[in-house]
């Protein structure tokens, strides 16, 4: 992001709705890139240069899925909110499993919309530290992780751990509250922020996928464990 303008690549075969879109982007101060095809769709986002990317989940050529699975496949974490017009929770499940960041379905409010626009640019920000010196905020260590809040990074021993914004949200969070066990909807309150009420499964799908990253066994997590029948607790050793 330049200049506080955000640079989005637009992704979808519907042009009534993706000038819908590009037109309240544009009220947002934003530039964007609109492409309808999923091979070309794919090229513009391995270029680096978006922010984030709106992509539609049916496409042609190359849908949706195949496109967030491919991106992370090859460590491009630009933040991606999908939009589906598909009913079933298994579509919407999967694209968070790939990498997706975040959801809406077909019919969608633009308010909302453009809500979650806002927050996922707010959250990608925070990300871009490298460059700058860094704050002196303490770093938190759990059993052999090693987070730091400044640079936003986490080791495990000498490795050190590729994971989203999100993810090391959640994991940060839980890192400073070990032990105490946090239900879905107050992770999605802490974590996620207002605007994701009732979007629980969200917690599941981000938790599923950072103990793939974090745990040397996820099928027997050591980090983030699951209390049954009442959420999530970090860990104390």
């Amino acid at each position: 992001m330049k200049d506080g303008v955000a640079q989005i690549l637009v992704v979808e075969d519907e042009a009534d709705i993706a000038e819908l879109i590009g037109l309240h982007l544009g009220h947002m101060g934003h530039a964007h890139e609109h492409v309808a095809d999923g091979l070309e769709a794919l090229a513009a986002a391995r270029d680096g240069e978006h922010d984030l990317i709106i992509l539609d989940l049916n496409l042609p050529r190359m849908d949706g899925l195949d496109i967030t699975r491919t991106l992370r496949a090859e460590g491009i974490h630009t933040p991606i909110l999908m939009l589906t017009s598909r009913t079933g929770e298994i579509d919407r499940v999967l694209g968070l499993e790939l990498g997706a960041d975040d959801y809406l379905t077909k019919p969608f409010s633009v308010r909302e919309l453009m809500a979650r626009v806002k927050a996922q640019l707010r959250r990608a920000a925070l990300t871009v530290t490298a460059s700058a010196p860094a704050p002196q905020v303490a770093a938190l260590a759990a059993q052999d992780l090693r987070i730091d809040p400044a640079r936003r990074t986490v080791h495990r021993g000498d490795a050190l751990l590729d994971l989203t914004a999100r993810e090391f949200d959640l994991l940060a969070f839980f890192a400073r509250h070990p032990g105490r066990v946090y239900s879905r909807a107050q992770l999605l309150d802490h974590v996620w922020g207002a605007g994701y009420e009732g979007y629980e499964h969200t917690v599941n799908s981000h938790i599923n996928r950072l103990r793939r990253k974090i745990e040397p066994d996820p099928q027997r997590p050591r980090y983030v464990q699951t209390v049954w029948g009442v959420g999530y607790r970090f860990g104390e050793g």
